[in-house]
């Protein structure tokens, strides 16, 4: 019987996979024999990662690479195509977030959040895409959100709302210019799943926003992503591109 969501044997690049979705994309591929090279700034938490994906039989590269820098990220993509020789999934995952007031936001917490989830964003598309169109093929996940399309009223959301709605117009605009060169760009849209970046911003406000706010009434559970990203990694999706699939327990249908 055909696995059309295969990608074992292939090779794929995780950013922000120390912890959180980024750890479970990670997991989830070298589970179904993806080789994985796994980038975040945190190198200890990398390894913990890499030793749990290595028990799966494939081979794991742990990389230190911050997003922010266009140094690191060459360096880090340079390192991937030696060791692997080439990159067939990205999932672009590194993000940061907040949760203040716009009048209580300074400068400095702003530009954080937009270098990372916007910049960093491009920056590796950018450096992965020119790997990608050398080979004629790749699979770019970028990783967005519910926020996509819509914010919270019980809940300060300005810069990472802004940030996640970028990033939906930025991967339409890469999978337009790159859909004749074998490339597909689509974004995954999360909705609440437990990670070390929603617990910052958690509050009682917070979880009666999910409560009330998503039909199915919880959270997203570990492992409830992995379907929709093994699509858009894989074959099954070779004439999708340029998409917002949103994993959000029903959040943005009310």
């Amino acid at each position: 019987m055909k696995n059309y969501f295969d990608v074992s044997g292939k090779f794929a690049v995780v950013t922000g996979a120390s912890s959180g979705l980024g750890r479970q994309f990670a997991l989830c591929l070298a589970e179904q024999g993806c080789n994985v090279a796994i980038m975040a700034r945190r190198l200890e938490k990398l390894q913990e990662v890499q030793a749990e994906a290595e028990k799966f039989g494939v081979r794991c590269l742990a990389i230190q690479c911050d997003v922010t820098n266009t140094e690191n990220i060459r360096n880090a993509v340079d390192q991937v195509v030696r060791e692997f020789g080439r990159i067939d999934i990205l999932i672009n995952n590194a993000a940061a977030g907040f949760a203040t007031p716009v009048v209580e936001t300074d400068d400095e917490t702003w530009q954080k959040v937009i270098n990372t989830n916007v910049n960093g964003v491009f920056y590796v598309a950018r450096e992965v895409g020119r790997v990608m169109l050398q080979q004629n093929y790749g699979k770019i996940i970028n990783i967005g959100s519910f926020h996509c399309q819509v914010t919270m009223n019980n809940l300060p959301r300005s810069g990472y709302s802004t940030a996640k709605g970028a990033v939906l117009m930025m991967s339409k605009a890469l999978a337009a210019e790159w859909a004749k060169k074998g490339i597909t760009v689509n974004i995954l849209g999360p909705g609440y799943f437990k990670s070390e970046m929603s617990d910052k911003v958690a509050n009682q406000a917070y979880e009666d926003g999910i409560k009330n706010g998503v039909p199915m009434g919880r959270r997203g559970n570990p492992g409830e992503l992995n379907g929709a990203m093994l699509f858009l990694a894989s074959d099954a999706s070779s004439y999708v591109t340029g998409q917002l699939l949103l994993v959000d327990g029903g959040w943005t249908i009310v």
